[in-house]
């Protein structure tokens, strides 16, 4: 129903918050990562919103980018993860980590999520695998922040996917090992070797 809501940030609270537009001040579900990262009360944001209506609540859930929306949406697809099982697992790995962690059958990270347990873990594997790609996994870890899109994308997204699986053969979580390589930069002469000595200065 709502593609996105665009006003001023009112209230910040641990799983909502509140932004008023147009007169109106709509209360938002958030995760706690997108709590986070959100700028102070009083600025001016943008949320993009996914709409639950049932006969007894009228819901919404907000996310800060389209990618992080998405794969919300596929999220509550899988049976025994609604809306609210959704939120906490992306507030404790984010889209990328999350899409590497299903290709890589790590149900251990997704389990770590609160209320989520190994066999919901699991089936959030069984089911969303064929629903992830490489692409979408690898989507944002060549793009530095304030890059365009599509830029930088190639042999270093090659050599990134190349050590967060050396990372996770050598007993890292599929989600620690994205977020640390995603912290090294990459160009196409850099080698595995020195991605993965970079990457593991930041394992610790």
């Amino acid at each position: 129903m709502y593609a996105y809501l665009k006003g001023t940030l009112e209230e910040i609270s641990e799983d909502s918050i509140v932004v008023e537009t147009g007169g109106v001040g709509y209360n938002v579900k958030v995760s706690t990562t997108t709590a986070d990262l959100l700028p102070g009360l009083g600025s001016e944001i943008k949320i993009y919103t996914y709409t639950l209506v049932r006969e007894d609540a009228f819901s919404l859930y907000g996310f800060l980018t389209r990618d992080d929306l998405e794969i919300f949406k596929k999220l509550i697809t899988v049976n025994g993860i609604g809306p609210k099982g959704g939120l906490a697992i992306l507030s404790v790995m984010s889209a990328d980590a999350l899409r590497f962690a299903i290709m890589a059958g790590d149900a251990k990270s997704i389990a770590k999520a609160p209320g989520i347990g190994s066999k919901t873990a699991e089936r959030v594997i069984l089911d969303l695998r064929d629903k992830v790609s490489l692409e979408d996994t690898l989507r944002g870890l060549g793009e530095p922040i304030g890059e365009t899109p599509g830029q930088g994308a190639g042999a270093d997204n090659v050599t990134r996917k190349e050590a967060i699986e050396a990372l996770v053969a050598l007993g890292y979580s599929a989600s620690d090992a994205t977020a640390a390589v995603k912290k090294v930069e990459v160009t196409e002469d850099t080698t595995v070797e020195s991605v993965l000595k970079a990457a593991l200065k930041f394992m610790f």
